[in-house]
């Protein structure tokens, strides 16, 4: 029997205000789904619609909430140039 494993991945939205989210999830277009239809963090319910702007995918779901952590400690500026040197279209393919 052989298992597959979900890909895991941490994103990052830029909000209606200007702000950033970052998150982790196995399914990134049903979870930007729910942050725009306001079932998402409590974060972006406020701050609704939401762009997807940075995609990183990872094989464990350790390595992906070890990056979560490490994106979230970035200042503002460090995200924007995270956010500049992606396309996150071309980044995730489902």
């Amino acid at each position: 029997m052989t298992t597959t494993r979900s890909p895991h991945y941490v994103y990052v939205l830029r909000c209606s205000d200007g702000t950033f989210y970052t998150g982790y999830t196995t399914d990134v277009e049903r979870r930007v789904r729910e942050h725009d239809a306001g079932e998402g963090a409590k974060y972006t319910r406020g701050r609704t619609p939401v762009e997807l702007v940075h995609v990183e995918s990872f094989e464990s779901r350790s390595a992906a909430m070890s990056r979560e952590y490490e994106v979230k400690q970035r200042t503002r500026a460090g995200k924007e140039r995270l956010v500049e040197s992606s396309d996150a279209e071309d980044a995730f393919d489902p």
